[in-house]
């Protein structure tokens, strides 16, 4: 997974339910494999499919419509991605092509995990994302907006994020972009208290 493109554009595909949990995003059953591959098959397997084992498809499931078949845009309720802390969940919607979620909330561990693997979560209120269903939709991520042909305004995310986001980097490149400033305080901070600095020697 790259960075968050930029332009993005996509129909906003609808799943307003609450509390969609991290076990209904991925079922255990449906981790097969400790990698990041091979997980799409089962998003959202216990709603997209009539007969899991079978694999027939539920038509009245949202992205097994036509509209959405190819949405990389998700629009969802309350407390999305609530439940385990099962990284498998977002693995799961990348690789199936999402790569942004708009809920009214989400679940803090689910958010993080999200960032950490290019997918953006915005949060907005219900009577807006309602209002994006079926629309398509422009995100952004610079100038932080939402835009379609009926609406746009803006949205909010922590400057870490965005940056995590816009350049693809994870924890330690982001930490590593302030290498100057660390090299800086290690330097000054070795005459102060240099038996941090020894080097332990047999």
């Amino acid at each position: 997974m790259t960075a968050f493109p930029q332009p993005f554009s996509s129909i906003a595909a609808p799943l307003m339910r609450d509390n969609v949990d991290t076990d209904t995003i991925i079922p255990s059953r449906e981790m097969r494999s400790t990698g990041r591959d091979g997980l799409a098959d089962g998003l959202f397997a216990p709603w997209r499919y009539v007969e899991a084992d079978a694999r027939e498809e539920n038509p009245e499931f949202v992205l097994n419509q036509p509209p959405y078949r190819d949405a990389k845009l998700l629009l969802a309720g309350a407390n999305f991605g609530c439940g385990s802390s099962r990284e498998h969940a977002v693995w799961a919607l990348a690789e199936w092509g999402i790569r942004t979620i708009i809920a009214e909330s989400f679940a803090p561990i689910f958010r993080n995990n999200c960032v950490r693997n290019f997918i953006l979560p915005i949060t907005l209120r219900r009577p807006l994302v309602e209002d994006l269903a079926g629309a398509e939709v422009a995100i952004d991520l610079c100038d932080q907006t939402i835009s379609c042909a009926r609406t746009s305004y803006p949205f909010e995310i922590d400057a870490e994020a965005k940056q995590m986001l816009l350049h693809g980097l994870d924890a330690i490149n982001l930490t590593l972009k302030q290498s100057d400033a660390i090299h800086d305080w290690l330097a000054a901070d070795r005459p102060s208290r240099p038996w941090v600095y020894l080097e332990h020697t047999q």
